[in-house]
């Protein structure tokens, strides 16, 4: 699921985001949607409550690191019985 295929090298940052599933309950957006109402934000229709992951990498983002990158966020950051993951790179410019 990882997003953009480009081609530079050195550091690179990751950003991964990491959402509950669609068909999953969120009490945890549902505690936050009700605050908000409770402060007057009337127009409210939805919110969902995640988490926002960087990493910083050495490498080329080639196939094998995209690879690595997805197994990492499915392996590790995220639980995919109940939530689903993106990513996005960027070069850090160091």
């Amino acid at each position: 699921m990882g997003t953009a295929r480009v081609s530079f090298f050195g550091d690179v940052k990751i950003t991964v985001f990491v959402t509950p599933k669609k068909n999953v309950l969120d009490p945890q957006g549902a505690a936050v949607a009700h605050a908000m109402t409770s402060l007057g934000f009337q127009n409210l229709k939805n919110v969902r409550m995640g988490k926002v992951i960087e990493l910083e990498l050495d490498g080329e983002p080639d196939e094998a690191f995209n690879a690595s990158v997805d197994k990492i966020c499915r392996d590790l950051l995220s639980n995919p019985v109940i939530e689903d993951y993106r990513w996005a790179i960027e070069p850090t410019g160091a």
